[in-house]
């Protein structure tokens, strides 16, 4: 019995610690806006070369206080 490649790549995307705004839309299942607006609401975005992450750790403790 061994592991599908998708469900391998799937538990990759919940252990990351920065992820893109797509990413990000997937693994809390908000829509791409909304993730952005929130993540931004949050001051959980990085911006490094012209790249936007997002810290799942602080935006997971925003999440929280809902």
């Amino acid at each position: 019995m061994g592991y599908g490649r998708q469900n391998v790549e799937s538990t990759k995307l919940y252990i990351k610690k920065f992820v893109r705004y797509q990413e990000g839309a997937e693994k809390y299942s908000l829509g791409l806006a909304k993730f952005q607006e929130l993540a931004k609401e949050t001051k959980a975005v990085y911006k490094v070369n012209g790249i936007a992450l997002v810290n799942c750790e602080i935006f997971e403790k925003f999440l929280e206080t809902f």
